[in-house]
C-alpha cells in the first residue's frame, strides 16, 4: 500500500508540474537549488561546530558569494533542461517503485563517478585547469561554499555529462532523487575543510573506499592526486590515491 501512494503521488506531482507555467517551473526550480545551497552552509556549520568547536565560523567573501549565486542560477536552468527534455521524451524514466531502483542507483552513482573522474583529470591535465579549474581550487583549505565556486564552464560541463548519461540510459526516477540527494552530502563533505569522521571508521574495509573529507581536502593541498569525487576506486585503479 505504501508503494502504491508513493507512486501515485509522484505520478500526481510530475503530472501538476507539466501543467504548470514556465515561468512558475523555473522560479520553483530556482527556490529548489537555492535551498540545496542554504542546507549546506547550514549543515556545514553544524558539522563545524561539533567536530571543530574552536575553529571560527566559515566565512564567505562577496567574490565566493557571487559565484556560488552564478552556479545557483545555472543549475536552475539545467534542472528545468532535464524536466523538458523528460517531458518532450528526449530522457526516459521509470516511475514505478520496485527492486530495479537499488540497482540503477549503484549504476548511476558508479557512471557517474567515473565519467566526472575522468573529466576531473583531463581538465587538470590540460590549459583548462588554469583558465577554468583553477578557480575552483583558490581554496587550498575548502569550505562549504565551495562546493558551488565553480568556473560557470565548468559548471555547464557537469550539466551536460549529466544530461547525457540520462539521455543514454532510462535511470528510475527514485534512483535519480536518491543520487541527487547523496551527490550533494557528498559534495559538503568534501568541501569541511575538517574531517568529521574518526579515523577507525575510516579505515573501515568499506568506508575507505569511499570519497571523505580527508580524501578531497588533500587533493585541494596536492591537485596530482585523488580526483574522484564519490569513490576512491578510480584512483586505486589508475595510481592517482593519494598515499
Amino acid at each position: 500500500m505504501p508503494i502504491i501512494i508513493m507512486d501515485t503521488l509522484t505520478h500526481f506531482l510530475l503530472t501538476q508540474l507539466i501543467q504548470t507555467p514556465t515561468w512558475l517551473t523555473l522560479l520553483s526550480f530556482l527556490l529548489e537549488n537555492t535551498f540545496i545551497v542554504f542546507l549546506v552552509l547550514t549543515i556545514g556549520r553544524g558539522i563545524q561546530k561539533l567536530s571543530a568547536p574552536l575553529e571560527p565560523a566559515y566565512t564567505y567573501s562577496s567574490k565566493e558569494i557571487f559565484i556560488c549565486s552564478v552556479t545557483i542560477l545555472l543549475n536552475t536552468i539545467f534542472t528545468y533542461m532535464g524536466f523538458w527534455f523528460w517531458k518532450e521524451g528526449v530522457i526516459i524514466m521509470q516511475l514505478s517503485f520496485s527492486f530495479y531502483i537499488l540497482i540503477d542507483f549503484v549504476l548511476l552513482f558508479l557512471a557517474m563517478d567515473f565519467l566526472m573522474f575522468v573529466f576531473h583529470f583531463m581538465i587538470h591535465k590540460t590549459p583548462a585547469h588554469k583558465y577554468i579549474h583553477q578557480l575552483h581550487h583558490q581554496a587550498v583549505d575548502p569550505k562549504p561554499i565551495d562546493l558551488f565556486v565553480l568556473h560557470p564552464l565548468e559548471t555547464i560541463c557537469f550539466g551536460s555529462l549529466w544530461l547525457c548519461l540520462l539521455w543514454v540510459y532510462p535511470f528510475n526516477f527514485y534512483s535519480i532523487t536518491l543520487y541527487l540527494t547523496l551527490n550533494v552530502v557528498f559534495g559538503m563533505i568534501g568541501h569541511l575543510g575538517l574531517e568529521p569522521f574518526p579515523v577507525a571508521l575510516r579505515n573501515h574495509t568499506l568506508v575507505k573506499f569511499l570519497g571523505t573529507s580527508t580524501y578531497h581536502h588533500q587533493h585541494h593541498q596536492d591537485v596530482n592526486h585523488n580526483f574522484g569525487f564519490y569513490t576512491t576506486l578510480w584512483d586505486r585503479l589508475f595510481g592517482t590515491l593519494k598515499k
